[in-house]
């Protein structure tokens, strides 16, 4: 029950004492809400007392919104990769200089929308307007900071699932090889076609690369045994003894390709892609071999006639790149591609490629799926077009 108290304060507002029931002496406790007027100190105090009634806890009422991103990121830390930390506390920050001091309790979907809205007019750090992929991140750091004080019961509703994405915002999709760079993968020899073949056609990350083993290869069952990755938190990586995710930890069934290729391969090492001086690949040694291997792709397979004549030498300075660059992730993405265009399910591809949420592979099959039946309609416009003619 609220009382009242009709006299004003010295600093010109009404308060109201709430009553909060017996502490553990016994003694009666009371909160005291504040309003410029009696009529907004009594409705504070009866909102006040409907969040009791839903079990909230009233004495969080001053908790920031910093408060609770330094408790969530605290939390997040150790159940994430590095990388994937390093990537929210910039959101954080950005986040932070529109409503750190914020209360929490107070914040509305329209001042999140205004965050984003201002992050997708422009990213401080490019200078341009943000990509979807880090406006989706910025929207869920918010949203799973605000679910971290509902589970702890500061509130009841979390206001960053209304928050509305810009349906012009740029994506950047991640794209599978050609078939021609696919061929490109199989044809040159390099000490990273190993890396690039396991990768194009068992799918694994380059974490999930760097320690794998000749032991964790099965030529005979035609496995790869993906159960342990490295994390780049310094230039010598970090081994876990697990993946990135639970999902991560499986069992690829690889193709007869990959299988006749790693015949030839194994030549008594350990590690499966070792540096040139053996042992296990660091941050800059992995680079470095990278941008070998696309010197040598560039080299072998780009097309210099514009240039009028081929540099003499992979080693050449100044020399151009002409061909489009080839990520490790690219690599990978192509794999999922060859699963979709086998028609191996969804289900087993999520297995294959060690997703943690299916929505992540169905995303991909999603895309391949609006690519594959626009052509597939093509081919009704190319009928129809032959029975015009006849």
């Amino acid at each position: 029950m609220a009382r009242k108290k009709n006299k004003i304060r010295d600093d010109g507002r009404y308060a109201v004492q709430v009553y909060l029931g017996l502490d553990e002496n016994g003694k009666r406790r009371y909160k005291t809400v504040y309003g410029r007027t009696q009529a907004e100190a009594e409705l504070k105090a009866q909102d006040m007392k409907v969040a009791m009634r839903k079990g909230l806890d009233i004495n969080a009422d001053r908790d920031t919104f910093g408060d609770w991103a330094k408790r969530w990121l605290k939390i997040k830390t150790p159940e994430v990769s590095h990388g994937q930390i390093a990537a929210y506390i910039p959101r954080i920050d950005y986040i932070n200089n529109f409503i750190h001091d914020a209360h929490i309790t107070k914040l509305k979907a329209v001042d999140l929308q205004d965050i984003i809205n201002s992050l997708a007019e422009n990213n401080p750090n490019t200078g341009q307007p943000a990509s979807k992929q880090v406006l989706k991140l910025t929207k869920s750091t918010i949203s799973q900071i605000f679910s971290l004080a509902i589970e702890n019961r500061v509130l009841d509703y979390n206001p960053a699932i209304a928050i509305k994405l810009p349906k012009n915002a740029t994506v950047h999709k991640r794209r599978a090889l050609t078939e021609e760079e696919q061929q490109w993968i199989r044809t040159t020899d390099h000490r990273a076609k190993r890396a690039a073949m396991i990768m194009m056609y068992a799918g694994l990350r380059r974490g999930e690369l760097i320690p794998l083993t000749w032991n964790d290869i099965n030529l005979k069952d035609k496995t790869i045994n993906v159960y342990k990755s490295v994390e780049r938190i310094s230039n010598p990586f970090i081994l876990k003894d697990g993946v990135k995710t639970d999902a991560g930890v499986r069992t690829v069934d690889i193709p007869d390709i990959l299988v006749e290729f790693l015949k030839t391969e194994n030549r008594g090492e350990i590690l499966v892609c070792e540096k040139v001086s053996g042992g296990m690949h660091t941050d800059s040694s992995w680079k470095r071999m990278w941008d070998s291997y696309l010197t040598e792709l560039n080299i072998t397979h780009g097309n210099f006639s514009p240039f009028h004549k081929q540099p003499k030498s992979k080693f050449s300075h100044n020399k151009p790149f002409v061909i489009e660059n080839i990520t490790p992730h690219m690599l990978r993405h192509t794999f999922a591609t060859l699963l979709y265009f086998a028609g191996v399910d969804i289900l087993t591809a999520k297995e294959q490629l060690g997703h943690s949420d299916i929505k992540m592979t169905m995303q991909i099959y999603t895309h391949l799926d609006k690519i594959h039946k626009r052509k597939s309609m093509s081919r009704l416009d190319d009928y129809l077009n032959e029975q015009k003619v006849i």
